[in-house]
């Protein structure tokens, strides 16, 4: 079987989630966020793109429901030992047949917490779910239950992440040597993925951002891939990932003769950085370093160029993106814990004068701080 955890740390994470459940007085939780069920009982699949549920009983009774093509992936990455189908075509209810099934459980009218905030369940799939279970059952809204167990990492899933900076850096290391005057971008990122597949690593949960010119600008993906300039700026965004844990760093690389403020700007984002590591401490507040990335940079001059959130959880995130709760913005009163992850960016996009500046690296909170994960140098590097 090809599961990740011992069973032991996932019946440990399941009696953790059943222990919120009864405080919140739920009877029962129905799962469609898929970082929820691989965290309690290793599955592992994108078949979530279908309609997909695990449930939990304060029993600690799982049950899937799933389509065929899942079920040996359930059997061979999961503890689920109950797996139901469902079977596709015309007249397919699934909805449905989880109230039959759960009907069989005991369940009418009891309380049950329900995912509505999760890629594997569609507008359309959840009203179909509270159609079906309309009179039979109370839905409450649980999308944060175990995405806030999530939060906190084990020191199994710690070693995960570390494994997964590994990568990240290593992929940073490719891009270096790739970069210069009339390099394709494909290469870069080819060799960025080379890089975090021959290390052992995984897809990434969204893809890598790299942009380059006036795409340098942009911190999201775009299709469409171009040869540097002899003079140029190139900004990458981008994770390790290993057992579906992420790590992430971000840089802009200066490519040939570079402009005199991109300089200045990377010095107010080092600045920044290391401010914003310095006020991730457990017991405060994360909107605090939010607040000293923005006071960095406001500081310089570049108010009108930061974003106003810098940075974000990390954890086991599957796609459409590896971004996690809690996320830095202004007055965000999630306090830190040792144990979590979280990815600081700094990002300085001047729109008018054309240029771009982002650095970023990922950071495990400690009993007194932050801990970089990578080893890499945040110099400005010019190629």
């Amino acid at each position: 079987m090809a599961i990740h955890f011992t069973s032991e740390e996932l019946a440990q994470r399941r009696a953790a989630a059943i222990a919120e459940m009864e405080r919140r007085g739920l009877d029962g939780l129905l799962m469609f966020c898929q970082e929820s069920m691989y965290y309690l009982s290793g599955y592992d699949t994108f078949g979530y793109v279908f309609f997909q549920c695990l449930y939990l009983g304060t029993d600690d009774r799982m049950v899937l429901l799933t389509r065929a093509p899942d079920l040996l992936q359930a059997e061979h990455t999961s503890v689920i030992e109950d797996i139901r189908v469902w079977v596709d075509g015309p007249a397919a209810k699934p909805a449905k047949e989880l109230r039959t099934l759960l009907a069989g459980f005991g369940l009418a009218g009891k309380r049950l917490g329900v995912e509505w905030d999760s890629y594997g369940l569609t507008a359309r799939n959840g009203q179909r779910l509270a159609a079906a279970f309309d009179g039979f059952a109370y839905l409450e809204d649980a999308s944060d239950l175990v995405t806030r167990l999530r939060a906190v990492k084990s020191s199994a899933e710690l070693a995960y992440v570390r494994e997964a900076a590994k990568l990240a850096d290593a992929a940073l290391a490719a891009a270096h040597a790739e970069t210069r005057p009339d390099a394709f971008e494909g290469d870069i990122l080819a060799a960025m993925h080379g890089a975090v597949f021959r290390g052992g690593g995984d897809d990434p949960a969204n893809e890598f951002i790299i942009g380059s010119g006036a795409d340098a600008l942009l911190c999201r993906y775009k299709t469409g891939r171009r040869h540097l300039s002899a003079d140029d700026q190139l900004t990458l965004e981008f994770a390790g990932t290993y057992r579906h844990y992420h790590a992430c760093l971000m840089r802009t690389v200066g490519v040939g003769r570079i402009d005199p403020r991109l300089r200045d700007m990377h010095s107010a984002a080092q600045d920044a950085l290391f401010a914003a590591e310095a006020a991730l401490k457990p017991g405060r507040p994360i909107g605090t370093v939010f607040d000293a990335h923005a006071r960095t940079l406001d500081a310089r001059g570049y108010r009108h160029a930061r974003l106003n959130a810098s940075g974000y959880g990390l954890g086991a995130t599957f796609a459409p993106n590896w971004m996690d709760w809690p996320m830095f913005y202004a007055g965000n009163p999630v306090e830190a814990e040792p144990g979590m992850v979280f990815f600081i960016h700094i990002i300085v996009f001047d729109a008018d004068a054309g240029l771009a500046m982002s650095l970023g690296r990922s950071s495990i909170v400690g009993s007194r701080g932050a801990e970089c994960l990578s080893g890499a140098p945040v110099d400005l590097i010019v190629k």
